[in-house]
């Protein structure tokens, strides 16, 4: 190479010690493993972009004001109803704005789809034991992504002050006078003054439009850098160890797998937003003290907390002249503080029991693996389910004709009862699939195939395995049969640690 040419390329060299070229052509080429499970966030994060949107549209003619006017809308059944001014802008929202009732549907719609894909992504982290070392923050991080989309979605859906939803604002109202002491007090600022007042819904308005948004987003950056920087976690396999990352590179085909996704996430926001009504205020009136609706239940994501309420019995009691409504604090107030504990200490608590506080872990676990913890995961969503079946305890009742103590009582049961059994299955259960699959390594697959012995007896032929899911083992073992090893077939991808 001549004089002229060493001088160009030490040139070229120091410019990209300079600029972040080296780094962005490696933040190009970053790989992403490929399963179907690690796409829950990246649902959760589009149907946040579908919610922000639609958000923004709806704050163009939303009125946050408790003031009373009479309805002169397009909604006949409700033409001279005194109502707020919050209620009046949701119906012309609905019936008098083009598209309105369209971004109405898809905003809540989105709002449902969001917190459920937290929720089955927490799971997923939790049952593959993605939240060890390094990525506790991230864990941390993401069960505030939760806490704050519930607060949001609950915020969002007392704004319209229609019958529905003031029932609900009546519910916090008394779990906010529940606290001992203090309650009273909260319970006023909150809602400026004796219940209704005149201030809630001029209050949640920031709150949902603002606060809780621009937290989400915060949140939300920070933990998409966190995964940039601590790498993705991947299920074990060949060519897989805790140094390296095999998947798709950032640019072009995770891009356009993704790509995908958010498109198919909006797409299916707005079919359904077209086709299944949700939320139908104008059907439960404007919001008044003096009534409740009939069979009200709230969006399914704060569903516990209503079953929890109806599952605890009128315990009170009075100490120094103050009254305490056990039934109230302890499962509205009590039991989401010591959930939420739990779930935050859980990852520390078990890597400091299982000795892997100290050691990263990039590779997955898979739930048959690790019994204790799958079964804590299963028990615990049963407790849920269980709650939420209670939230709708009335409606069941009905529904089935049958006696709504009786089935109180049921639940009352089944939430002692079923997790534990719900754990105890699980970890059977999971340590019968690691037995089966160990004994399906050693021994191979049964051929069908049946042939008689030099004894007189008979046995069945078998081969080695060679398709395996996610993260099993493919230690090479001999077949029963054909005497040859296991053979593993590797997909040509990238790396990247």
């Amino acid at each position: 190479m001549s004089r002229a040419g060493r001088r160009a390329e030490r040139l070229a060299d120091a410019a990209d010690a300079r600029l972040p070229v080296v780094a962005g052509g490696a933040l190009l080429r970053k790989a992403f493993p490929h399963h179907w499970s690690f796409f829950l966030g990246e649902l959760a994060l589009y149907s946040l972009l579908v919610l922000l949107l639609t958000g923004v549209w709806l704050t163009f003619f939303f009125e946050p004001e408790m003031r009373e006017v009479v309805y002169a809308g397009s909604y006949a059944p409700l033409r001279g109803v005194r109502m707020s001014a919050a209620f009046d802008s949701t119906l012309r929202i609905s019936f008098d704005v083009r598209g309105g009732l369209l971004m109405r549907q898809t905003h809540h719609w989105a709002a449902l789809v969001f917190v459920a894909a937290i929720g089955l992504h927490l799971l997923r982290i939790f049952f593959t034991g993605a939240f060890r070392r390094p990525r506790e923050l991230n864990w941390v991080i993401g069960l505030t992504l939760f806490v704050l989309s519930l607060a949001e979605g609950f915020a969002g859906y007392s704004l319209p002050d229609d019958l529905l939803s003031g029932t609900g604002l009546r519910i916090a109202q008394g779990i906010m006078m529940s606290i001992p002491v203090v309650g009273t007090y909260v319970a006023f600022f909150a809602f400026g003054g004796e219940f209704p007042g005149e201030d809630i819904i001029t209050r949640l308005y920031p709150l949902h439009v603002l606060l809780l948004p621009g937290a989400l987003i915060a949140l939300v950056t920070v933990h998409l850098v966190l995964v940039f920087h601590l790498k993705h976690t991947q299920w074990r396999g060949p060519g897989r160890s805790n140094r390296n990352v095999r998947g798709k590179p950032l640019i072009p085909q995770f891009t356009a797998t993704s790509t995908g996704l958010s498109l198919a996430v909006f797409g299916v926001l707005v079919l359904l937003s077209g086709v299944a009504q949700v939320n139908p205020v104008w059907m439960y009136g404007p919001y008044r003290a003096d009534l409740v609706s009939t069979g009200s239940q709230p969006d399914w994501y704060v569903g516990f907390l209503e079953g929890a309420l109806r599952l605890v019995p009128p315990w009170e009691t009075n100490i120094a002249g103050h009254t305490v409504m056990w039934n109230v604090l302890l499962p509205a107030v009590v039991l989401p503080g010591l959930l939420f504990a739990v779930l935050y200490a859980y990852p520390f608590v078990e890597q400091r029991l299982t000795g892997e506080r100290l050691r990263e872990q990039h590779l997955c676990d898979r739930p048959r693996e690790r019994p204790v913890r799958t079964g804590l995961g299963v028990a615990g969503t049963v407790f849920y389910g269980v709650l939420l079946v209670a939230g709708g305890n009335d409606i069941i009742a009905y529904a089935f004709r049958i006696s709504v103590d009786a089935l109180t009582w049921v639940l009352r049961i089944a939430l002692v009862v079923a997790p534990v059994l719900a754990f105890l299955v699980t970890r059977w259960v999971c340590r019968a699939l690691t037995a089966a699959e160990r004994e399906r390594l050693a021994e191979g697959v049964p051929t069908g195939d049946i042939r008689q012995t030099v004894t007189g007896g008979y046995e069945s032929g078998t081969e080695p395995v060679e398709t395996f899911r996610p993260g099993a083992p493919r230690r090479p073992l001999t077949g029963a049969r054909t005497g040859t090893p296991i053979r593993t077939r590797r997909a040509p991808e990238r790396r990247d640690r």
